[in-house]
């Protein structure tokens, strides 16, 4: 890809990508259904401070998106899972280039820095 082509008009291909998964928690929650689907509270665990509130608009959004099918497993308790549609998991090759890329150019989080992000208002204690 010539980096001179792209650009931010709204038809851009990298613009349109971000915009349709954008959001801080939607690929968090994509990587952490890669694997296997998982229940509600099973994610609220694995997506380290995220919110009750915050998880449900963002499963939300992704089922919207067609990034994620929500499943009823059981009336009694009521129970339901998540997993990847093709859509969602076609983004498991780009979660693994940007965890590479993560590994190699991300600098470490600071205890500070960490302290600011965890009491932004879409996280839990």
């Amino acid at each position: 890809m010539n980096v001179e082509t792209v650009n931010a008009s709204p038809d851009c291909p990298i613009v349109k990508s971000i915009r349709l998964i954008g959001g801080e928690w939607n690929l968090i929650i994509i990587r952490h259904l890669s694997d296997e689907s998982k229940g509600f509270n099973e994610l609220l665990k694995n997506a380290v401070n995220i919110s009750p509130r915050t998880l449900s608009r963002t499963l939300k959004y992704l089922e919207e998106q067609e990034f994620v099918s929500r499943e009823v497993v059981s009336t009694r308790p009521f129970r339901v899972k998540y997993n990847l549609t093709e859509k969602g998991k076609a983004l498991k090759f780009a979660l693994n280039d940007l965890r590479e890329w993560g590994e190699k150019w991300a600098e470490p989080i600071h205890p500070q820095e960490a302290k600011i992000l965890s009491s932004d208002s879409g996280v839990r204690s």
